[in-house]
């Protein structure tokens, strides 16, 4: 018998038994709780992070997109008393790259890029390798090669603007109006004294760069530079170039090491001229040495000789110790001060205190410095500026070497009277002369030229006193006197040699240091000219033979630049002209 079976009902793959699990039901209402609450946790961070503190993501973002270039303030303009240009930025570019990009020029890309910059394709390798996102290629490109580099589309290569300083009198103002690195900015003389005002300040604007560096679009407002401020300088290049010439070819005639001159005028104490040599060029510093570099009239120091005396006169002059026509006895010529002796280039005998200075003799000066004590020399050589910095506000000025003067000896004490065992800069002993010129007073001096009324100077004689020194420093440049030479065709003119030996290793070396101060025109003072040359070794090494002739040729020169009318009679300078005196 055949048992028919009936067909069992098919199911649902889903209504397995064996699928079927039991949950309870609290447990699926919390998972559902726990899904809602991390959602709501969600959009509640989105909300604070896009409504309530959205900086900080778009701080993220300005950081990846955002720029700020800076918009380069060209650097004040340095120019002289006559608004003739000394100094003056000129516009230049900066080519830098974004390294990563950058290595993907090719060969002859890397090889055109270099020879335009004029570098080779392994340093331009050597700058694009670094793993950083900006790298300098070359700094202060002219605009011309800056043009063809981006008109050539180097991949990762950009440009900025900047700015190269130029100085157009070159190595006649170097010391004076120094220099400026490859960032813009003062590294000696007035562009280092004025930094802040000729720097002016940068400006900027935001824009939206691409990976790549390329800008998208400006966003944002512009803040515009602001130009640094111009400086007038009391310098006058015409007298500055006759400084600087005549210096130059004194030192070459007598073969000597350095030397330096300044012209002030006693009027209010400008400084019309500062030269010094050796000297370099501001527009080629290559190769550069530490002498060439050094402003020597104003940060060097030298036992200045007999230019010191006519102080120890007036001194005694102004105490009443002597008086212009006062004999002192200067025979034989020498004069022993315990174990040391002091002598004369020239023996003498009686002298008037006046002569003492027209022949310039170390006896009668310290016969009278010997007459105070010496507190009251310290007080006069302090009063009138040594010891102490001129105060210009120029980098590198020094305060030279004045002992105190408890530490003096007599035999100090009488060396100093005629400029040894004390040592000064040009540019204080050029100041120290205005008390002669300026019937008593010291004047301050100044680099910039001075607009207003001029400055007060600071009473040290009587004008008694300056005035009878003056007549002392005529005769000194008179035809009896030690510098004839230093006369100027129709000019009244006064001043002082200094011959001094040059201290080496601590004691006195067989090289001398040739000086002459002096004022002009006597019968109505308006500058001061000094001249030091360093080391003469041939025609001569006296202050009178190598300086003397350099400051009658700066004298004249600057007496007739500025238009100040003669005060000697014509056909008295002729007469000496003829007899070869001048």
């Amino acid at each position: 018998m055949v048992v028919r079976r009936r067909p069992q009902r098919g199911h649902r793959f889903t209504e397995s038994p064996v699928l079927q699990l039991a949950l309870q039901g609290w447990r699926s209402r919390m998972v559902g709780l726990l899904l809602m609450g991390a959602f709501l946790a969600l959009v509640a961070r989105g909300f604070y992070l896009q409504v309530i503190n959205n900086d900080f993501l778009q701080q993220k973002g300005d950081s990846r997109y955002l720029r700020d270039i800076e918009i380069s303030a060209s650097r004040g303009k340095v120019i002289d008393r006559n608004g003739d240009l000394l100094a003056v930025s000129t516009p230049m570019k900066t080519i830098w790259a974004i390294p990563g990009d950058a290595r993907t020029m090719t060969a002859p890309q890397k090889g055109q890029l270099a020879e335009l910059l004029g570098i080779s394709v392994r340093e331009l390798d050597g700058k694009i390798a670094t793993e950083k996102t900006f790298t300098f290629i070359k700094r202060q490109v002219s605009p011309e090669t800056a043009d063809r580099i981006a008109a050539l589309k180097f991949p990762g290569v950009h440009q900025e603007r900047e700015y190269r300083r130029f100085y157009p009198t070159g190595d006649m103002t170097a010391h004076i109006v120094g220099f400026t690195g490859v960032d813009d900015k003062g590294l000696e003389g007035v562009e280092l004294a004025f930094q802040n005002s000729l720097l002016g300040r940068s400006g900027s604007r935001t824009v939206i760069r691409d990976r790549r560096g390329n800008i998208v679009e400006d966003v944002g407002a512009t803040k515009p530079p602001q130009d640094g401020k111009d400086v007038r300088l009391a310098l006058d290049s015409k007298i500055q170039y006759l400084a600087y010439s005549q210096l130059k070819e004194a030192i070459e005639k007598h073969s000597a090491k350095a030397g330096g001159a300044v012209v002030i005028d006693a009027r209010n104490g400008e400084i019309l001229a500062l030269a010094n040599w050796p000297t370099y060029n501001p527009n080629n510093r290559e190769k550069l040495s530490g002498a060439q570099l050094r402003n020597r009239a104003i940060t060097d120091t030298y036992e200045p000789g007999s230019v010191m005396k006519p102080f120890t006169a007036a001194l005694a002059l102004e105490k009443g110790k002597v008086r212009f026509d006062t004999i002192i006895n200067c025979a034989p010529g020498k004069m022993s001060i315990g174990p040391a002796t002091i002598s004369d280039a020239h023996p003498h005998g009686a002298l008037t205190v006046a002569q003492v200075i027209q022949k310039s003799s170390n006896v009668g000066t310290a016969k009278i410095a010997l007459g105070f004590s010496p507190k009251e020399m310290w007080d006069l050589f302090d009063s009138v500026g040594f010891g102490q910095a001129p105060n210009l506000g120029f980098p590198g000025e020094v305060n030279g070497r004045l002992r105190p003067w408890k530490n003096w000896r007599p035999i100090e004490q009488a060396t100093m009277s005629y400029g040894h065992g004390i040592a000064v800069s040009l540019i204080q002993m050029a100041r120290a002369y205005t008390v002669f010129a300026r019937d008593g007073e010291l004047m301050p001096l100044s680099l910039v030229k001075i607009e207003d009324a001029p400055p007060h100077g600071t009473r040290v004689f009587s004008p008694q006193t300056a005035r009878e020194l003056r007549a002392m420093l005529e005769m000194a440049a008179g035809p009896e006197g030690t510098a004839p030479k230093a006369r100027v065709p129709g000019y009244r003119v006064g001043g002082k040699t200094g011959t001094a030996y040059k201290i080496e290793g601590g004691v006195y070396a067989r090289k001398y240091v040739a000086s002459f101060v002096g004022i002009a025109p006597i019968s109505e003072p308006r500058l001061v000219v000094a001249v030091m040359i360093d080391e003469p070794t041939a025609g001569g090494h006296f202050g009178g033979d190598v300086a003397g002739p350099v400051f009658s040729q700066i004298m004249g020169g600057a007496l007739r630049t500025l238009g100040i009318a003669p005060d000697a009679p014509i056909q008295v300078a002729a007469s000496d002209a003829e007899k070869g005196k001048l």
